[in-house]
């Protein structure tokens, strides 16, 4: 049994970001490099504007308007995200529940962390 923990304890705190106004085609490029399968979009105070995934790409991909395509255009604007003192086993449901592969992590309308999967299942590995 794991210990009551918040996604402070267990986040990613250096997160991978994009802008708005961000070709897309250099997003792709910044999630393929880092090996990641979406990003928060923030703007140019730091504030989170919504979030890129392989999934809002995908469904653009073949109307071949890529290369001109900015973030803003297919990002998803209506973002799930939890504060730092949120407990896990709250974050661990809306992960399951709504087949999430990360959360953002938000304090003050800014990104402190992402708290994914990985992070819980390894967590969970090592209790």
């Amino acid at each position: 049994m794991l210990k009551p923990l918040k996604a402070e304890d267990i986040m990613t705190k250096d997160v991978i970001t994009t802008g708005p106004d961000v070709l897309l085609k250099k997003a792709i490029k910044k999630l393929l490099v880092n090996e990641i399968s979406s990003m928060p979009v923030v703007d140019d105070t730091g504030k989170m504007v919504g979030i890129i995934s392989c999934e809002d790409i995908l469904n653009l991909a073949f109307d071949g308007y890529l290369s001109n395509t900015k973030v803003e255009t297919v990002m998803t604007k209506n973002v799930v995200y939890f504060k730092p003192d949120t407990n896990l086993e709250e974050i661990a449901l809306a992960i399951s529940k709504n087949h999430f592969h990360r959360v953002p992590i938000i304090e003050d309308g800014r990104i402190v962390g992402i708290v994914s999967r990985r992070d819980i299942v390894k967590k969970i590995w090592e209790a």
